[in-house]
């Protein structure tokens, strides 16, 4: 068998491993069709370099023999994820599953490249303490090309910035970057209420609108993430217009900027989102039309996602989520109503751990380019034995 490929199944065991270890051989056989030998013979490797290591379990196999599941040791490597937006950049410190133990948050003030740079490389620091890095992941709104270059950042007002390159220069580790959506599925397939699913979609509500989705257990990314496409899906046709000219689209009725410009614009003052939410539970009309509208295009919007591509859970997140809190039912409501009456319910998630989440998204990014690389000279580097005790 050729370097090439044992080196992908090498990748291949190590991402199921760390995805759904511990996980017995007999297992990891079935999910990835290898037999017992090729199983044994490609994770020799990860387990001598320190990536894998073999648990003792307390099931029995024949005549008392116990298994021994393999599992990712998580001291293995250290890795940084970044949210960022065009107001602030979270950060978190995490270990190989990312479990993060420590977090940092600036604003973003200057929103040129070199002075984001600059601020990311400082963050990284202040957030790992000096600790030596595997990896880095940064996520943002945006088109993100082959993970390290940024083609359009309409929140930083950013075109063709090399974000990979220049803050890998300055922080001394491989940078991987990613389109935040994407950041935050790959999080909700790994550690999100709805890990174990093959297929789920996410939506994300805040100042925009974003939509991911898994299939067969892959994140699915085309050129065109991170234009979002899904926030411009056509919800009412009588609903406001959103900037880009579209009426009624997800964004124009469901964006933080947009639900606060028309109750704004029915009083004559500035409101801000809670308070709109706060004015429609009291009963003040304009408020109340807005935010039933809302509920009622993210019902339609769900609805449109899970028929279409035939999925049975839904994972809502982003800094709008006090929407759904304040009006599950009527949102639940209106997903009903757009569903057949024998289709299977639809469990619907809400992901309100904030930024972090989206943070921890960026690392398992890191961390799934540092296993895609597992082989060739991009390998990450492994932390040596001495310093994983």
């Amino acid at each position: 068998m050729s370097d090439l490929v044992s080196a992908d199944g090498s990748r291949k065991i190590a991402r199921e491993v760390l995805i759904h270890g511990p996980i017995s051989r007999a297992e990891l056989g079935l999910r990835l069709g290898l037999s017992a030998a090729s199983l044994t013979r490609l994770s020799k490797p990860l387990i001598e370099s320190g990536l894998l290591v073999e648990r003792q379990s307390a099931e029995a196999v024949g005549v008392g023999r116990p298994t021994k599941p393999l599992d990712v040791v998580a001291d293995a490597g250290r890795f940084v994820g970044i949210k960022l937006t065009g107001d602030d950049a979270t950060a978190v410190l995490t270990d190989v599953r990312a479990a993060h133990s420590a977090v940092e948050v600036v604003e973003v003030v200057d929103r040129s490249p070199g002075a984001v740079i600059a601020l990311l490389a400082d963050l990284v620091e202040r957030v790992s303490g000096g600790t030596e890095l595997t990896g880095i992941g940064v996520s943002i709104g945006g088109n993100v090309l082959d993970g390290r270059t940024v083609t359009r950042a309409p929140f930083l007002g950013w075109r063709d910035v090399e974000l990979g390159a220049l803050l890998e220069e300055r922080a001394g580790a491989p940078v991987t970057v990613a389109n935040d959506v994407v950041a935050l599925t790959v999080a909700e397939k790994w550690f999100g209420a709805a890990r174990g699913r093959s297929s789920f979609a996410v939506i994300t509500i805040g100042a925009g609108v974003g939509y991911g989705l898994v299939s067969r257990g892959t994140v699915v990314v085309t050129p065109d993430t991170g234009l979002g496409l899904g926030g411009h899906f056509p919800l009412d046709p009588h609903g406001p217009v959103c900037i880009d000219g579209h009426r009624g689209c997800a964004t124009a009725l469901l964006s933080i900027p947009s639900i606060c410009d028309q109750v704004e614009a029915a009083l004559g003052r500035p409101v801000h989102y809670d308070e709109v939410l706060d004015l429609a539970e009291s009963g003040e009309p304009a408020a109340s039309l807005v935010v039933d509208a809302a509920a009622r295009a993210l019902g339609h919007l769900i609805a449109a996602v899970v028929n279409l591509a035939m999925l049975d859970a839904v994972v809502l997140a982003g800094e709008g989520l006090e929407l759904v809190r304040r009006t599950r039912s009527r949102v639940l409501e209106v997903l009903s109503e757009d569903r057949d009456p024998e289709a299977l319910a639809v469990d619907v998630f809400l992901d309100d751990s904030g930024f972090t989440a989206w943070a921890r998204g960026a690392a398992a990014v890191a961390i799934e380019a540092g296993i895609d690389a597992l082989g060739d000279d991009r390998a990450w580097r492994l932390r040596s034995p001495s310093a994983q005790r």
